[in-house]
């Protein structure tokens, strides 16, 4: 059995760690080098300026309100979007009362209806969903300033994505609303996975819905969230934060880079003002920011292992 184990092994990963080097590792490499030249992005002309780059980065001031509002992103929307997210499917999946003849364990009425609900705008494209959100952030003919002038609040009329005060936390909303659907169906798998006699024996003890989920299903769930969490930061730090700011905010960034998130500086800098080289030293800080924040959430939320 052992007899040529280890060429079995590496004729298996030989292809796949290939590929991975090719198209990740590699690019990466290439961005840390690029780093230190003074590169285009169009001549293939260029040489080699030190740290010039970073020194400059470190004193650009949107550098820093871009890594600012990327790090409150990072900070604020999995936090938002995994616990509104762990209410919803807990109220699906066990949140409901016992009704006669029915099972101890169950959701709220309609919980199926919820939860193609909830899912539906997984199903838009993120453009579509930032183009829709701008239309009713429109502040003269927009849904919600329509609606509150249909309430009677003509004089609550905010300008929404124009105030740079308001204009950040209008994009996270949109965040929230697009990926929270993604994160109900991930946590309903989980917990419809969790047997239904650890739900019993806590109700016969006299455990409440809400003691329930922290001392039952949170801990057993606990390894999806800690994915989930990693997993909404890299997107809230990445595509789906850039794809809604570069949409529906003017400049885009604006107004007065109060929403320019550091994606965003990167691609503003590669293919709007020609300064790919500097660009990638954007990115590598990027990079940084990222793996610095999955490898915190994974330290912080490591804990003993519990099997059912």
């Amino acid at each position: 059995m052992q007899h040529g184990k280890y060429r079995f092994i590496v004729g298996f990963l030989a292809l796949p760690l290939g590929l991975y080097a090719l198209f990740v590792v590699w690019p990466f490499i290439q961005s840390i080098y690029y780093s230190f030249t003074d590169w285009t992005g169009l001549s293939p002309e260029f040489k080699m300026v030190g740290f010039d780059n970073y020194k400059r980065m470190l004193d650009d001031d949107i550098f820093w309100k871009s890594l600012q509002h990327s790090l409150l992103f990072a900070l604020v929307l999995p936090v938002v979007t995994i616990g509104l997210a762990l209410f919803l499917a807990f109220m699906i999946n066990v949140g409901g009362r016992r009704r006669r003849g029915g099972p101890v364990i169950s959701g709220v009425r309609g919980s199926s209806f919820y939860k193609i609900v909830y899912f539906f705008p997984q199903v838009l494209s993120i453009a579509i969903v930032a183009l829709l959100f701008a239309f009713a952030y429109n502040p003269d003919s927009g849904a919600i300033n329509s609606l509150l002038r249909g309430i009677g609040l003509d004089g609550v009329q905010p300008l929404w994505l124009g105030d740079p005060s308001l204009a950040l936390w209008c994009v996270m909303a949109v965040l929230v609303w697009s990926t929270v659907g993604f994160f109900v169906v991930l946590f309903s798998a989980g917990m419809a996975s969790i047997p239904a006699e650890l739900y019993e024996a806590a109700l016969l003890d006299g455990a409440s819905r809400f003691t329930t989920f922290f001392r039952v299903t949170l801990p057993l769930l606990w390894d999806t969230v800690q994915s989930g969490w990693v997993y909404m930061g890299i997107l809230a730090l990445g595509a789906e934060s850039f794809a809604v700011v570069q949409i529906m905010t003017t400049g885009p960034g604006g107004p007065d880079y109060s929403t320019t998130v550091m994606v965003l500086y990167v691609y503003q800098k590669a293919f709007r003002d020609g300064q790919a080289a500097y660009a990638t030293t954007i990115g590598v800080a990027l990079l940084v920011v990222t793996l610095a924040f999955a490898a915190i959430v994974m330290r912080l939320g490591r804990r003993e292992r519990l099997e059912y």
